[in-house]
């Protein structure tokens, strides 16, 4: 039995990935961004092996995602699965931060940093990643002209850059990306492709699974290895991704 965690895991995605992981048997700690929604999950146990744990962090303040670091505790996987879609309007933080960028790619960066190594990491992205721009010197879109769709595509390069990135320098960890595909979700949309059981199986197969799933350094869909953005494994733009996050967080990988 595996202690994990999977971030963003009060619906979607998420819930489906956290609630598989349960019924294989394993110890899920689940994540919300605010009280009111961990209180609704633990309100409604259906599907789920008893009370569920839950951490609430809203990923959207640097500090309540570094306290959320700094005292989870260990785990022998974590599946980075939190994340907004594309935004009409430049939003910032209390922070400062452009929220995309801040909720995508400066959360899981944090939890990494700040967490004790798992033996596995996993990184949800996206498709859109391969049309993602690798902008290191305008990551918050403060210069270009705002498109929302775009740089939720940046941040999901972002996201398998770092993925690439942490199999790089740690060694000792599986650290992969996964595109869950196209998902009917409130994120997704009515118009999504595929159905909420997909776009949880690659993550539960590479955090539970042994032969082909015990791998780093790679970027998947169906289970099955795919080519990620050439910029994601550019050794340079990974080490400035890394660079301008501890810059702006004040946490170092």
């Amino acid at each position: 039995m595996a202690r994990i965690l999977v971030t963003g895991s009060t619906d979607g995605i998420g819930l489906k990935t956290a609630r598989d992981l349960q019924e294989l048997g394993h110890d899920v700690v689940f994540h919300a961004r605010s009280q009111e929604r961990a209180n609704a999950l633990e309100g409604s146990p259906e599907g789920l092996a008893g009370k569920p744990e839950v951490l609430v962090a809203d990923f959207g303040d640097l500090e309540q995602t570094r306290a959320m670091g700094r005292s989870a505790g260990a785990f022998d996987v974590v599946i980075h699965n939190a994340g907004i879609g594309g935004q009409p309007e430049r939003v910032e933080t209390g922070d400062g931060i452009e929220r995309t960028f801040q909720v995508n790619v400066l959360a899981p960066y944090i939890l990494t940093a700040l967490m004790p190594r798992p033996q596995r990491l996993i990184y949800l992205t996206s498709g859109l990643e391969s049309v993602g721009v690798a902008n290191l010197g305008d990551l918050q879109y403060q210069s270009r002209l705002w498109h929302g769709m775009q740089a939720y595509s940046d941040s999901k390069l972002h996201d398998v850059a770092l993925a690439f990135a942490v199999a790089r320098l740690w060694p000792e960890v599986l650290s992969n990306a996964v595109d869950p595909g196209w998902i009917r979700t409130k994120l997704g949309g009515p118009n999504a492709t595929d159905d909420l059981p997909e776009g949880a199986e690659t993550q539960v197969w590479l955090a539970t699974g042994d032969g082909d799933a015990l791998v780093t350094g790679k970027y998947f869909k169906r289970r099955q290895e795919l080519p990620a953005n050439p910029a994601a494994s550019d050794v340079q733009f990974q080490d400035g991704l890394l660079q301008a996050c501890a810059q702006l967080t004040g946490v170092s990988l």
